[in-house]
């Protein structure tokens, strides 16, 4: 009877008949596993259901605390989201959010519990005072047409308490949504501090040239039809014996100060520019030009003019002004502000202290001297330059002692083009550095290869002796040629030792330290020859040619001569006479005993190409003569 009840039971439990599908039911996929019937005796059927809860029971203990363990890293990741994250429902019902959300819209963490509407939470900022610049039904408004639109929307929104926030929707299937909102105060204002800094003067504080542009189209948009627009240039006259003399403090306290008093003359509607250095410009509109752009100038003028009381120093200096007018309110601004620094070169040729305007002929004269610039730059790059050498002969035996390298440009349709053409500009566009060592180079190389041990000589450029590589450089050039060094002579300029005398006798030792002999060029037409003399062992003076050109002209040049030739031999050093071009002039140097001569009256500058074959010729010639 017991059984049977038993039996009854379970089979009102799993019915009369065998479940459809084993696979539906999982207790009997577990008697299954077992190879257990429900039709088998009831004790060994319950031992089976035992056995299977005994399986089953701690599997979904397992699952149950992973989930757990799944929930919490969720909520662990959710929550240190440096973003707010919130998802709303179809019904506008808040699904989630994280505690980032709350912190930014100064929410407590119970206002955003899971079923809060959309509403309330607007409710709740707008108490807060984290909302935009609108009203609460305009905000509601403005976010059902985004819900509605069922289309992504990034958009930056200003709140009344001045942080700024980036929010990120994403639309759902249900026609809820995901939104991420991040805080970007702090990256707006360091991009607003970049853009500053990037845009003005970090000494002065005035806008720089990169904002030049843009205040100019501003000002063109923003001006009424038929105003003008004028862009005056300026500079600082003498602003450069202020850094010499005073020092760089003083000279940066000069440019606080006259920017001060820029912005002092000019409108509040006027921009004041730094373009660098001690340089300004001024963007002024108004309709009455160029009445308004010569009375700006004239103030300009006049408050620059004006001593300036920096610490125990007082300063004066002036300006100049250029001005550049664009009557048709369409001219490029840069186009603008080159037409203004031309006529500050104008202003500054004319005179200082006064103002000039643009005209169309100062562009020309600018081309024009722009043209020989670019093809110098051209010659530079295309190696058209090339070496010639002059004759240096013993003034009584007509010895070769050596030969002058002297510089060539071969023009593309000029022919070959004299250095004074060609090395002032050179000097004043930055190319006498590389061309002087490329000349020391070449020089060095070429006279490596002549048939016997003849001493070269090569002028440097004072640019030269501002280059702290010219002693490596001059080594470099003996080494890469293998020319002896006692083969190599310089020559120098007294205009070198009146730009930094201690500095410049430094420089002077350290390549005579190298072997090489050192000339000191165009003597007797500086300021303090002699002292020059005294302060470093040259080995050889080299008379200046006006002295040779003037005698047997001018009484006082043989006098001269004859004082240089007395003094060189007193101080042991050989005289040089160039420019030699006649016989007279030959026959008293030869008179005065001068050491060595040079001139056309020997030969004129041979091309590399020839020197060879003349040395050779002279030697032989040495050689019969003996």
């Amino acid at each position: 009877m017991f059984l049977d009840n038993h039996f009854d039971t379970s089979r009102r439990v799993f019915g009369s008949a065998k479940p459809k599908s084993i696979r539906a039911d999982p207790f009997a996929r577990c008697l299954t596993a077992r190879k257990v019937s429900i039709d088998e005796p009831v004790p060994r059927l319950f031992s089976a259901c035992a056995a299977a809860r005994t399986r089953v029971l701690p599997a979904f203990g397992r699952a149950a605390r992973e989930l757990q363990i799944q929930n919490h890293r969720f909520d662990v990741a959710l929550n240190n989201l440096t973003q707010g994250v919130c998802f709303f429902d179809g019904t506008q019902r808040l699904i989630l959010a994280n505690r980032r959300y709350a912190e930014i819209y100064n929410l407590s963490a119970e206002s955003v519990d899971p079923g809060t509407t959309l509403t309330e939470i607007v409710d709740l900022r707008f108490a807060s005072g984290a909302f935009p610049e609108m009203s609460r039904d305009e905000y509601l408004a403005w976010r059902d047409s985004i819900a509605v639109s069922a289309e992504p929307n990034d958009t930056i929104v200003e709140l009344k308490n001045g942080r700024v926030i980036s929010i990120h929707h994403r639309p759902m299937p249900d026609h809820g949504w995901v939104a991420t909102h991040e805080d970007i105060t702090e990256r707006r204002e360091a991009e607003a501090r970049l853009a500053y800094i990037a845009r003005h003067d970090a000494l002065t504080g005035l806008p720089n040239r990169m904002l030049l542009p843009e205040r100019m189209v501003q000002e063109s948009e923003h001006g009424t039809r038929g105003d003008s627009l004028a862009v005056l240039c300026l500079d600082l006259d003498h602003f450069k014996n202020v850094n010499d003399t005073c020092g760089h403090p003083v000279g940066d306290a000069l440019l606080c100060a006259a920017a001060y008093r820029l912005r002092a003359a000019v409108r509040d509607e006027d921009t004041v520019v730094r373009l660098g250095g001690n340089e300004f410009a001024i963007v002024q509109i108004g309709a009455e030009q160029p009445r308004q752009a010569i009375a700006l100038a004239d103030r300009l003028i006049e408050a620059l003019g004006r001593p300036f009381q920096l610490g125990v120093h007082q300063v004066t200096v002036g300006t100049s002004v250029d001005i550049a007018l664009d009557t048709r309110r369409g001219a490029d601004p840069e186009t603008l502000l080159k037409s203004a620094d031309m006529a500050l070169y104008r202003a500054k040729a004319d005179g200082r202290g006064t103002y000039r305007f643009f005209e169309p002929i100062m562009n020309a004269e600018v081309q024009a001297r722009h043209a020989p610039e670019t093809d110098l730059r051209r010659a530079a790059a295309n190696n058209e330059f090339e070496l010639f050498f002059q004759l240096i002969l013993d003034t009584q035996t007509y010895a070769l002692n050596g030969l002058e390298a002297l510089v060539r440009w071969r023009h593309q349709e000029r022919g070959l083009v004299p250095p004074m053409e060609f090395i002032p500009l050179a000097e004043e566009i930055g190319l006498i550095v590389p061309l002087g060592d490329w000349i020391v180079q070449e020089a060095c190389r070429q006279a490596a290869s002549w048939p016997r041990a003849t001493p070269v000589a090569v002028n440097l450029s004072p640019a030269q002796f501002e280059n702290p590589r010219l002693v490596a450089t001059i080594r470099g050039a003996l080494k890469a040629s293998g020319l002896a060094a006692e083969r190599l002579k310089l020559e120098i300029t007294e205009s070198m030792l009146l730009q930094d005398t201690p500095a410049t006798l430094r420089i002077l030792d350290q390549l005579q330290s190298l072997g090489l002999s050192i000339s000191l060029d165009d003597f007797g037409t500086g300021y303090s020859s002699i002292g020059y003399l005294r302060s470093f062992p040259f080995d050889t003076i080299k008379i200046d040619r006006s002295f040779i050109r003037d005698l047997g002209v001018k009484p006082d040049a043989l006098a001269i001569i004859h004082t240089i030739v007395d003094l060189g031999r007193a101080l042991g050093m050989s005289v040089f006479a160039e420019g030699v071009e006649t016989t007279e002039q030959l026959a008293t140097l030869q008179g005065e005993r001068c050491s060595e001569v040079q001139g056309y009256l020997f030969s004129q500058p041979l091309p590399a190409a020839e020197v060879a074959a003349l040395i050779a010729h002279l030697d032989a010639r040495s050689r019969v003569a003996a």
